[in-house]
């Protein structure tokens, strides 16, 4: 199996506000620096992307010594992946038919600004009409829950689907921040959401639909999707 012909779209958060409190927020370094290896180290090529273009805000906490691996680390002296980084594509800009998977990852960001982005909901549905794998981790869940199918219904019912749990929200006492709790949401839409333990790593497949139940879970995910293509 040959992968360098092979195209993935990673989309990242431009959400840096974490609701009202004054903090920053984005995507977790960590749920996108482990895929992006898997990845790059099997040869596919990857494209980054974001609503706003240009350098998608890292959430700080995920920058704090008690959350690096070593993905992480490799990207913290790694100058070319921060330049490619540094410089995501707009989401506008892309075209669903270049690509052979599209990859989310996580953290807090997604929340707001991909659950109703049009041209995420457009790409997503038009991968998933290809068959062609989506894959999302952690909060990145969010930007499933709006896809619609051929029908007008929630792509999600009916689907095995995970993403951060309510219990884990509670954990980094963000419950009453987030403007919406994940796990409440995907059931809300007829997804038959999953989840393990708390922080334990855990994918659910169902078709070319993967998604990862928290930061744990990304390097796994990026590996489905390696299989699935």
């Amino acid at each position: 199996m040959t992968l360098a012909d092979k195209k993935v779209l990673i989309v990242l958060t431009s959400h840096d506000q974490l609701g009202d409190t004054g903090e920053k927020t984005g995507f977790w370094l960590e749920e996108f620096a482990a895929p992006y290896y898997v990845l790059l180290d099997a040869g596919v090529n990857i494209t980054l992307a974001s609503p706003a273009g240009g350098q998608p805000p890292i959430d700080g906490k995920s920058e704090l010594a008690d959350f690096q691996t070593d993905a992480t680390r490799r990207f913290n002296s790694d100058v070319k992946a921060q330049q490619v980084l540094a410089n995501t594509v707009k989401l506008s800009g892309v075209s669903a038919g270049d690509y052979d998977a599209i990859f989310y990852p996580g953290g807090h960001g997604p929340l707001w600004d991909l659950v109703d982005n049009r041209d995420s909901l457009a790409l997503i549905s038009e991968l998933l009409r290809r068959q062609k794998p989506v894959a999302t981790v952690c909060h990145a869940s969010a930007a499933l829950l709006n896809v619609k199918d051929d029908n007008g219904d929630f792509y999600i019912r009916g689907k095995s689907v995970t993403g951060f749990s309510n219990s884990e929200e509670e954990a980094v006492q963000l419950t009453h921040v987030v403007p919406y709790l994940l796990e409440d949401e995907l059931k809300a839409r007829g997804g038959d959401y999953q989840k393990v333990d708390d922080w334990a790593p855990f994918v659910v497949q169902d078709g070319v639909l993967i998604s990862g139940q928290n930061p744990a879970s990304s390097e796994m995910v990026a590996q489905a999707v390696l299989k699935s293509l």
